[in-house]
């Protein structure tokens, strides 16, 4: 043992290497991520001098360790060895973990480094940083030439215009490396880089970068290249973009790849925002009425879902002319994924096009997609039909909607029918009272008897909503007695369906109503020879307690009412139902006090 030292003093140091070498992945895991504690107990000096030493040596691990650490090393560490003066201590370790084989373990390194340089001073950054990044750039190795790439944008604007040009010439380099995954590498981080370049360096060093990974042999750089472009044109003039961009854009969206024709898809409406409206009119109209009409189902499926915000840079009479004769052949594409898509987004084009165009062009088509053969074609026309009804109006929408909705109703599949219980509140406060009624009532109460649970819970929440709709009044004559007269059916589905739908509606009751309507044959059902009825009573009474104790006629009921029926219960012979009569006369009394 060396002189000076305590025991305690190399105990930290010693239990997390004798943790490190253990068989156990488990043992080792919780080790390093017990560094922070270990570092406190030894203090800055000798966490830097001793730790991050030994911490370097130990990248011959487990991935998933390797990834631990990589990760503790980027959670503000620089606190523990002194603080930001010598953040760059843990720069030699992340290093390491940079170039080992694991693709997640060097991308969380070369975070953890990005989050270290937002701390260090800019001479910290020339002696330490840059360095770093020169021998990731040129390693033998492709991983670290890989995980290099990644670290160029965090400091580029923090430099000397002497360095800046150095990390552009290396960035150069990893755009032309001969290995596919650091061209990857290079494609994915320059987006990020180009945003800290000056104007002319943009052009005169970023587009020659991007135009080489653009025109990459592999389709999986050249993917990546889609979000540079939109980078690039974000910052030059639609002129220059002409210029500069035009056949790099025709050659993305009309690639030879559908992967890149996906990608280019996915972010249309970006790249038609980045180029400005005359560019959209002049060129991509005609790009983005390719990609609608691609012969891949996933290209088109994405196309779909950018189609309310490209119209939207559009005139109304370009929409109807180009878009929406590919929206009417994509509402009978072959692809159910294609159709559910153009489902979900065809809604945002009616305001777009106003009452007329809507009625004449896409009417037809909503009412095509809701009788769709697929439930979440069905499913994401029904969830917009809003955005359809403030266009239209509701009366022409329950004209012709109305009796798909009905079918809907009984759809087969479950969820379909759950979206549109989803939708009837909305739906009954825009037809009114007496059309709801006449069209809907029944339908809603019929849901109370669904096969489903699902359906049935969302029946008594929409029966609570459309009570807070029509009021009480009318939940009086149109609700209760249908709820209570199912409290008395053979079936112990239907009677359990009756408590719970009272414990849902009853706080937007009166307690009049409660008094008349409810509480007689809801405490009949205390007495049901089901315990899961009984213990459902108790939760339905404990609501009616806590939503009425509040004032003096509504207390006055309870303790009439209400507290003797749980009273009884609590000496029930089902150990739930006695339970939750207990908690019921407990959260009453809180209430109360």
């Amino acid at each position: 043992m060396e002189p000076g030292y305590a025991v305690e003093d190399i105990a930290p140091i010693a239990i997390l290497m004798d943790e490190l070498r253990s068989e156990d992945v488990q043992l080792r895991l919780n080790a390093i991520h017990s560094i922070p504690t270990i570092a406190l107990a030894l203090g800055p000096d000798r966490a830097r001098d001793e730790l991050i030493p030994f911490l370097q040596d130990s990248v011959d691990d487990e991935d998933e360790v390797l990834l631990a650490l990589a990760e503790e090393l980027g959670r503000s560490f620089e606190e523990y060895i002194g603080g930001k003066e010598h953040a760059h201590v843990l720069l030699g370790p992340l290093e390491n973990l940079s170039a080992v084989e694991e693709t997640l373990v060097r991308d969380k390194a070369a975070e953890s480094i990005t989050k270290i340089a937002a701390v260090l001073s800019q001479g910290q950054i020339e002696e330490y940083y840059i360095p770093l990044v020169k021998r990731l750039s040129q390693g033998e190795w492709f991983t670290s030439r890989t995980s290099s790439a990644a670290l160029y944008a965090a400091v580029y604007s923090q430099v000397s215009p002497a360095i800046q040009d150095e990390l552009r010439k290396g960035f150069g380099a990893l755009a032309s490396d001969d290995t596919p995954m650091v061209r990857r590498a290079a494609a994915k981080a320059l987006g990020p880089l180009l945003g800290s370049f000056a104007q002319h360096h943009l052009i005169s060093d970023g587009l020659p970068i991007y135009r080489r990974l653009q025109s990459d042999d592999q389709d999986s750089v050249r993917l990546l290249t889609i979000e540079d472009l939109i980078a690039i044109a974000k910052r030059i003039t639609p002129a220059e973009v002409k210029e500069h961009l035009l056949k790099q854009i025709k050659n993305s969206v009309g690639d030879k790849s559908w992967r890149v024709r996906y990608m280019a898809a996915t972010h249309f409406n970006e790249l038609a925002l980045a180029v400005g409206k005359d560019i959209v009119r002049e060129e991509l109209v005609g790009l983005f009425v390719n990609l609608l009409k691609d012969n891949e189902a996933e290209v088109r499926t994405a196309a779909s879902s950018q189609i309310p915000g490209f119209s939207s840079q559009l005139e109304k009479e370009v929409i109807l002319a180009r878009i929406i004769p590919c929206v009417r052949d994509l509402s009978q594409d072959a692809s159910q994924h294609v159709r559910a898509a153009l489902a979900k987004e065809i809604s945002g084009v009616t305001p777009l096009l106003g009452k007329e165009a809507t009625i004449e062009h896409l009417l037809p088509l909503f009412l095509h997609l809701l009788k769709d053969d697929f439930p979440e074609v069905r499913l994401n026309i029904i969830s917009k039909l809003e955005t359809v009804n403030n266009v239209i109006g509701i009366e022409l929408l329950a004209d012709s909607l109305l009796p798909a909705i009905m079918e809907l109703a009984e759809d087969k599949s479950w969820r379909v029918r759950q979206a549109i219980i989803e939708y009837i509140p909305l739906l009954a406060n825009q037809l009114g009272k007496p059309m709801f009624d006449e069209q809907l009532g029944n339908l809603c109460m019929s849901w109370l008897g669904d096969t489903v649970y699902s359906i049935r819970e969302s029946a008594t929440v929409n029966l609570k909503n459309l009570t807070e709709v029509f009021g009480v009044d009318w939940a009086k004559t149109a609700i209760v007695p249908k709820i209570m007269g199912m409290g008395s059916h053979t079936n112990y589905l239907f009677r359990m369906t009756t408590v719970q739908a009272i414990t849902t509606i009853s706080p937007s009751l009166s307690l009049e109503i409660i008094r008349s309507d409810i509480i007689g044959p809801l405490l009949e059902l205390s007495k049901d020879p089901i315990p899961n009825i009984r213990f459902n009573v108790s939760k339905a009474l404990e609501v009616i307690a806590t939503s009425n104790v509040k004032n003096p006629e509504g207390l006055k009921f309870v303790q009439e009412w209400v507290a003797p029926a749980l009273e009884r219960q609590k000496t029930d012979t089902d150990a739930d139902v006695r339970f939750y009569a207990t908690r019921a006369l407990q959260k009453a009394a809180a209430a109360s006090s």
